[in-house]
């Protein structure tokens, strides 16, 4: 997304593009950058690929994806990714 402006209610606008270049939506981009102390939290989770199924499934539930029981581990996490 170099060179384009996303607007001005993205207050941090070089999170912003590092997360859209990593596959994040613009929504959950917008609401990260956004957010108060960002830069402060994040990093525990570890990456999707070193989790289990069902880790997987348990936080598409608490981020009520649809249609997760039917998902296999890589449309998981694509759908959390992009949710």
């Amino acid at each position: 997304m170099p060179g384009r402006d996303p607007g001005p209610s993205i207050k941090d606008k070089d999170q912003y593009e590092a997360l859209r270049d990593k596959g994040y939506s613009k929504q959950k981009s917008a609401r990260i950058s956004n957010s108060q102390g960002a830069e402060k939290r994040g990093g525990k989770s570890g990456d999707y690929e070193e989790r289990s199924k069902q880790d997987l499934y348990a936080e598409a539930k608490k981020a009520d994806i649809k249609g997760r029981s039917k998902m296999s581990k890589k449309e998981l996490m694509h759908a959390l990714r992009n949710n």
